[in-house]
Parts: C-alpha cells; sequence; structure tokens
C-alpha cells in the first residue's frame, strides 16, 4: 500500500483579507524561504494581536508542522477551524489536523479528524484516503497494544512463578521423618525328617555320656544307713 497523502497547506497573504496583518505577510515570507522558525515567531506574533484570526493560526500550524511539532501543529489547526465560518476552511483545517495527528501516531484523533473534514467536503479524496490509511494503523496499533499486554502478563506470571520458587528454596518445609522399613529376617532353612531324628539321638547320647561321666566322678552310696538293732 502506497504512503498516505500528507499535504500542509499555507494560507498566503495575497488578497485583501490578509493584506491587513503584516505578521502574517512576513511569516509568510519566512515559511517560503523554508525558515520555519521564523516563520512561527512572526504568526505568534499575530495570534498574539488576534486569537481568533483564521491565517495566522492556520499557518502557525503550517510552520509547526514543518518543525516536525505534530501535537502543536494540530492544536492551531483545530483553533483555525473554528476562527472562521467558512467550509472550505473549516475542512482543510480538520485535514491537516487529521495529517497532523497521523505523523504523532495519534491515530484514533487523527480519524475523527478526517471525518470532520469529510462531513464538510464529501468529496476530498485525499481526505478519504488517508482516511483509510489513518483506520489500518490505529487497527495496527490496537493489536500490537493487546499482544503487548499480553506478553506482560505473562512476564508477570513467569516473574511471580519464580519468586515462589525462590521462597521454596530458601525456606523449605521440614519433611515428615521417613519411618524405617523392618529388615527382612533371613528365613531359616527347612529340617527334613532325617535331620531331626539325627540330631534327636545325638542329644540323646551326649545326654548319656554326661551321666556316665557324673556318675564316675560323684559315685552313688547307699544313703539309708543300717539299723543297729
Amino acid at each position: 500500500m502506497k504512503s498516505p497523502i500528507i499535504v500542509s497547506l499555507l494560507i498566503c497573504s495575497t488578497g485583501h483579507l490578509w493584506a491587513q496583518n503584516s505578521e502574517v505577510a512576513k511569516g509568510n515570507e519566512e515559511y517560503e524561504k523554508k525558515r520555519y522558525r521564523n516563520a512561527e515567531s512572526l504568526y505568534r506574533e499575530a495570534v498574539k494581536k488576534d486569537p481568533k484570526q483564521y491565517p495566522g493560526n492556520y499557518n502557525l500550524g503550517s510552520a509547526l508542522y514543518r518543525q516536525d511539532k505534530f501535537e502543536e501543529a494540530a492544536q492551531q489547526y483545530l483553533n483555525s477551524s473554528v476562527a472562521d465560518n467558512d467550509p472550505e476552511k473549516q475542512a482543510k483545517a480538520y485535514y491537516n489536523m487529521g495529517n497532523a495527528l497521523l505523523k504523532a501516531e495519534k491515530y484514533q484523533e487523527s480519524v475523527e479528524a478526517y471525518k470532520k473534514a469529510l462531513r464538510i467536503n464529501p468529496n476530498d479524496e485525499d481526505a478519504r484516503y488517508n482516511l483509510s490509511y489513518a483506520m489500518q494503523k490505529l487497527k495496527q496499533q490496537q493489536q500490537q497494544q493487546q499482544q503487548q499486554n499480553k506478553d506482560q502478563k505473562q512476564d508477570q506470571q513467569k516473574q511471580e512463578q519464580q519468586k515462589q520458587d525462590q521462597q521454596k528454596q530458601q525456606d523449605p518445609k521440614q519433611q515428615p521423618p521417613q519411618q524405617q522399613q523392618p529388615q527382612p529376617q533371613p528365613k531359616q532353612p527347612k529340617m527334613t525328617k532325617e535331620e531331626a531324628e539325627r540330631m534327636l539321638r545325638a542329644l540323646k547320647n551326649d545326654e548319656k555320656e554326661l551321666q556316665k561321666e557324673k556318675a564316675k566322678k560323684y559315685p552313688v552310696t547307699n544313703s539309708n544307713p543300717e539299723k543297729n538293732w
């Protein structure tokens, strides 16, 4: 899509309408020489003398526009739009106001200014084209803002999660003591019947041997004394 049509019109001092204001005439001369700062000063002098005049406000807006002071320029175009009841002049003021706001990336305000220009002059194709362009830029701006808000929300959530994770690491909750699991006891091997009988015989034999040893050490005597009748 081609770039929007940006036109900043200058109201010349030729003719009986502006001849009475020498500051506007001198400002126009400086403007034509591209001495926009000097032109701005002269236009301001003219507006100071007559704040409601159309040419001083309008041309001051153009001088500010050429210096990339777009928001100030838009205000001066607005001032000029209410300074004269001529529909043609009002339409031009709103059109240039839309241009200045478009350059300032004030897309919503720019759209409204172009609409006002078209209400007065529906045949202004430049205003219609710039209105379409401004609406597209406004849509893009809104989409970017929505995406930016979404990204910002995600960043905040991520930071909050990181903060919570750091707090958990710095102050971990006390874990409950782990209960010791009982150790499995080794299983005793099962004894066969034959092994049990051998063990029992061995125990009996050991018992007999023990009795024999005791008999040798401690011989048995008759504990009952003979009666002496």
